[in-house]
């Protein structure tokens, strides 16, 4: 056997540098790049893999900064939403702080059952010099370190306390990263004196190697099954999720859907799989859905949800879906999304498969011409709705349905807008008008703040790796923006090109609504000076913050949209510069965060306090009880 003397550290970089994802006629590179930020943990391990690869051979595997751990992770996520799970990138951070900073971003990854390689360093696995420096001590348990915080956040995770275990788990960790019913974050750690031990590496280990993605079609019992039921079905309803993006089955459920005439709605992360002005999309479903959506809802007998995790944004916490004799056929590539809501008829296969075999047994159904008429008024009416809701309102300070319609109007239809976190995702999936099935990236299961830019640099990243030029929009809010916005110095250390629109509105803009609902009266979520008197933030003088000179600072071209009545118009206006610019521009706008959109009438489940001496609590808590009665077990 063939070997070569090497360390852990060049080992595994040259490993990754030679995997590769295949789907039916794609080909393409698992890991196209490595992120890393270095200190004493890796700087002479994998920093020094990467810096002689580098000099080597610079195309095997391509290093790129990054300026904040947590960012990493999120621009692998962005990445991989954009090459539907074939591909991500790895991030390599250094021990202590460097390593704990990319747990959210492990979360992240695994909650959207998108993949992530995270390579965080681990202190010393002799202990000769215990403790290191930024080393976590636990009496109880001396070999406990803070990377074990990433078990219970990743789909894998193993350590490499040995040199020679490297290839078990470098094998391990890719199978479960391209396995599509398994991905998320997966992590292997690397303590720092590991990474730096040499090796004799069997050259096969690092030849080229394929991972074929399973596409498991349906076994034909539950198709069957699933045939018999949708059969018998008065007012069927498909919920498309993410799972129609990964599979590239948006094709196959357009398909299905015209030959049918069942109505489709949409998840968050199913945005996309039907474009906006379809007969049969009825836009988004649960508590951020359309009225359209949510009344063909409450009334179905059967829902075929296709790739879907079932949130409970999705299940406007279990009252979307009223019917008393509703049936679920589940078609998901995971069994565990299968069998949810304790459905009789789980269908675990691919979802594009699926699709394309209940289309053959089917061709002869079409839904009632009642029914048909339903769908059709539903949907203009919502339709209407949306077209009133971006009028502008000639205020200084626009509402944000305007800035979305603002926005919408000026970009093109195959531009991808990227959301995470507050009221936008919300308003996005009922006003987003979307007509790509890579235009719509909002990320909403673990809706973190902070994701935006990074995110979108990621998916920014993503369609330049395949040549596609088109624009990435991130539209922010101010709160989301200073929880992580240093992933702009990235874009323009790189020359890659950006559109944020962040919309100011002086506070947490989501939450002080929700905070109304709950009769909290939007205590702590205005960004105002501290009143000493009253001992809050509520009402003191607005922070002279000016995060349009802050964006400047990073060298990003920032375009600030007067505050007056022709807003709206000047944002338009901006936008047209911004997708004529080469570079990242910055679009910063004010916004009136209590002009609402309209009313989707889908409910969200956060408990009231059953007691309160405030009568704004007391009365939520009314309408909260009354709400809840609508909830259903669903099994």
């Amino acid at each position: 056997m063939q070997t070569k003397r090497m360390t852990v550290g060049q080992a595994l970089i040259e490993f990754l540098a030679n995997q590769w994802t295949v789907d039916a006629d794609i080909r393409e590179r698992t890991i196209p790049a490595v992120f890393g930020i270095f200190g004493h943990g890796n700087v002479a391990g994998l920093g020094q893999a990467l810096q002689q690869l580098n000099a080597e051979s610079p195309d095997l595997m391509p290093y790129r900064q990054a300026r904040n751990e947590q960012a990493m992770v999120h621009q692998s996520v962005g990445y991989a939403r954009m090459h539907r799970r074939r591909a991500t990138f790895a991030s390599a951070a250094s021990v202590g702080p460097g390593a704990t900073n990319m747990l959210t971003g492990a979360a992240l990854a695994t909650t959207n059952r998108l993949p992530a390689l995270l390579l965080p360093s681990d202190t010393f696995a002799t202990r000769v010099a215990d403790p290191v420096l930024q080393q976590l001590e636990m009496p109880h348990d001396i070999g406990l370190t803070v990377n074990d915080a990433f078990r219970p956040l990743s789909v894998f995770f193993d350590r490499v306390q040995r040199p020679e275990q490297l290839f078990s788990i470098a094998l391990s960790a890719m199978r479960v990263l391209t396995d599509p019913a398994e991905t998320g974050a997966v992590t292997i750690a690397l303590p720092e004196d590991v990474q730096v031990e040499a090796l004799d590496v069997p050259l096969e280990f690092l030849s080229p190697r394929e991972w074929h993605l399973r596409r498991p079609l349906p076994e034909r019992g539950p198709l069957e099954r699933a045939i018999a039921a949708i059969r018998g079905a008065r007012r069927p309803l498909i919920v498309a999720g993410g799972g129609v993006i990964y599979s590239g089955a948006e094709e196959a459920l357009r398909a299905f859907v015209e030959a049918t005439g069942i109505p489709v709605g949409t998840t968050q992360a199913g945005g996309g799989s039907v474009p906006w002005n379809h007969p049969q999309y009825l836009g988004g479903i649960g508590a951020t859905g359309s009225t359209a959506g949510n009344r063909i809802a409450a009334e179905a007998d059967l829902i075929i949800g296709v790739g879907t995790r079932y949130s409970d944004f999705t299940t406007a916490s279990r009252t979307a879906f009223q019917n008393p004799d509703v049936v679920f056929v589940n078609i998901n590539v995971a069994s565990f999304d299968a069998y949810k809501h304790g459905s009789r008829l789980p269908m675990v296969a691919d979802a594009r498969e699926a699709l394309v075999a209940l289309a053959a047994e089917l061709g002869d159904l079409r839904v009632s011409p009642e029914y048909a008429a339903r769908v059709a008024v539903e949907k203009a009416g919502w339709d209407a709705a949306v077209d009133a809701a971006f009028e502008p309102s000639g205020l200084a300070r626009p509402g944000q349905a305007q800035i979305i319609g603002a926005v919408r109007a000026a970009v093109d239809d195959r531009d991808v807008i990227v959301q995470a976190a507050g009221s936008l995702p919300g308003d996005l999936h009922k006003l987003w008008r979307v007509s790509d099935p890579l235009g719509y990236h909002v990320e909403y299961a673990y809706s973190t703040m902070g994701y935006e830019i990074a995110g979108g640099l990621g998916a920014k990243r993503g369609l330049l790796a395949d040549g596609d030029d088109r624009d990435v929009v991130i539209m922010v809010g101010d709160g989301s923006y200073l929880m992580l916005n240093s992933e702009l110095v990235t874009a323009v250390a790189e020359g890659i090109k950006l559109i944020v629109v962040l919309v100011q509105n002086h506070g947490f803009a989501s939450i002080g609504h929700l905070s109304e609902t709950v009769g909290s009266q939007r205590f702590g979520t205005r960004y105002r000076s501290y009143d000493p008197r009253a001992r809050n933030f509520q009402d003191g003088e607005i922070l002279p913050v000016d995060l349009a000179m802050n964006a400047r600072s990073y060298g990003v071209d920032v375009i600030e949209v007067p505050t007056a009545p022709d807003a709206i118009d000047r944002l338009k206006e901006a936008i047209a510069v911004a997708k004529a610019s080469t570079t990242t521009t910055l679009i910063h706008v004010e916004s009136d965060p209590t002009l609402y959109a309209p009313d989707g009438e889908g409910w969200w489940d956060v408990p009231v306090a059953e007691v309160s001496t405030t009568a704004s609590a007391r009365a939520a808590r009314t309408e909260y009880e009354q709400q809840r009665r609508a909830q259903r077990p669903l099994l």
